[in-house]
């Protein structure tokens, strides 16, 4: 069976190049894949699900290897990798694109950005949208235009059984309603998305603060109350990092915002909180460009480190959270390695679709290292402080999720039941894996 692309097998030449390469995170996990295939084109995507077939291998899909846990990375597996099916086409006049999974975000909006226009493209650089839109997509201005799947008007797939189609809510809604939302769970082979745009936001700004570890308590609880009163275009997020060996606590308020006018009102905030005489380092606004707000992302998840993250929903009181939250902020690993809280807010009503699981706070962890010996102290890190909260949490996200550690909840307990049904109906033999953990 010929491809376009390029072929290994466990065991020859390449193959363990090609197994550490289809992973971002360096933590690369003891999985082995029996046969990888670096996909030229769709072609090579429909040759893959009949040579899995024929070998009796189970199919799993990386389309930019972002996922901490490699969840994609599977023994007795056939890893068909996307990474280099890039391409996209935007249609200025209908307000639409289509775009292959292994297209990056960051790539895709810049090119947006030229044509005035816009998609809640990820947070990170590099992230592509192949998974990024099957798990949900939880992105710039997302508080407004809700998990980027939703922006998804159509898929063109491979079904286990080699069939190529485009669905949609009219052609096939089960298909369509499994693939937003079922992660590394969906069981076909997505070669392109057809995405809804929308109008860039005029102006994009942020701001900057930073408090001692002292302060702690006040600024997470001046966050939490003033959290009704920040514009779904402003991202309100707070991190616990060590800033030259000493924990502190950030403050950052990127907006998306219809006018500058209402972008310096909205930070404003930044500077009623209780604690703001007591910070180290204010910056209420600065303009920026969504490239420059990557750049500032980028700082905290640095190329070429190892990774364990894990994460939580929730809308505990925030006098019951900040215990577990001092805890994590007094035991950081070394720098980068931080934590995450973001102000979700009250969600509106969501499209029909397996995505179904978000609240008013997240909340993640992310380790992140570089020397191999720390890996089991900065895997439990993450871990068992997400345990010991986890009577807290009403769910995760399955961006951050460490399903392989900690099966939590990522779908509601009637999708999940609608998700089996449904994969039942079109893979019956078991040709895609499922997650690496499910709810119990």
């Amino acid at each position: 069976m010929g491809f376009d692309g390029e072929i290994f097998t466990r065991g020859e030449s390449g193959y363990e190049d090609a197994r550490r390469g289809a992973l971002w995170n360096a933590l690369t996990p003891d999985r082995f894949p029996e046969v990888i295939v670096w996909a030229a084109g769709e072609a090579d995507c429909l040759a893959a699900v009949r040579l899995a077939r024929e070998k009796g291998l189970k199919l799993s899909v990386r389309s930019g290897g972002h996922s901490w846990a490699g969840n994609h990375l599977r023994d007795d597996t056939l890893l068909l990798d996307l990474s280099g099916l890039r391409g996209f086409e935007i249609d200025r006049e209908a307000m639409r694109a289509s775009v292959q999974p292994g297209c990056p975000g960051n790539v895709l909006d810049l090119e947006l950005e030229k044509l005035g226009l816009f998609f809640p493209v990820g947070h990170c650089p590099g992230v592509a949208l192949g998974g990024y839109l099957l798990q949900g997509g939880f992105g710039w201005n997302g508080r407004v235009h809700g998990p980027a799947c939703q922006s998804v008007v159509a898929i063109d797939l491979i079904t286990p059984e080699g069939e190529q189609l485009t669905v949609s809510e009219e052609s096939d809604p089960d298909l369509f309603w499994a693939a937003r939302g079922s992660g590394p769970g969906f069981f076909s082979v997505i070669t392109r998305y057809h995405l809804r745009l929308y109008s860039r936001p005029p102006v994009i700004a942020n701001g900057i603060a930073t408090y001692p570890l002292d302060a702690l308590e006040e600024v997470f609880s001046w966050a939490k109350e003033i959290g009704p009163r920040v514009p779904r275009w402003m991202e309100l997020m707070l991190f616990t990092h060590l800033d030259q060996g000493e924990p502190e606590v950030v403050v950052t308020g990127p907006v998306l915002a219809p006018s500058e006018a209402e972008a310096r009102e909205a930070l404003g905030l930044l500077e009623s909180c209780p604690a703001a005489g007591r910070a180290k380092l204010s910056m209420p606004y600065f303009p920026a460009r969504l490239e420059d707000l990557y750049a500032g992302v980028h700082a905290s998840y640095p190329d070429d480190h190892r990774y364990a993250v894990d994460n939580m929903w929730t809308h505990a009181p925030v006098s019951e959270l900040l215990p577990g939250i001092r805890q994590i902020a007094e035991t950081l690993p070394e720098a980068p390695s931080h934590m995450l809280w973001m102000n979700w807010g009250e969600s509106p009503v969501r499209e029909d679709m397996a995505y179904s699981v978000e609240d008013e706070t997240y909340i993640a962890l992310y380790a992140v290292w570089q020397d191999p010996a720390r890996d089991q102290a900065n895997i439990d890190w993450a871990t068992s402080n997400m345990v010991a909260m986890a009577e807290m949490a009403s769910g995760i996200q399955l961006a951050d999720e460490n399903l392989g550690r900690r099966p939590a909840r990522f779908v509601s307990e009637e999708k999940l039941e609608r998700l089996d049904l449904v994969r039942s109906r079109h893979d019956p033999d078991g040709l895609f894996h499922e997650w690496m953990g499910r709810p119990a």
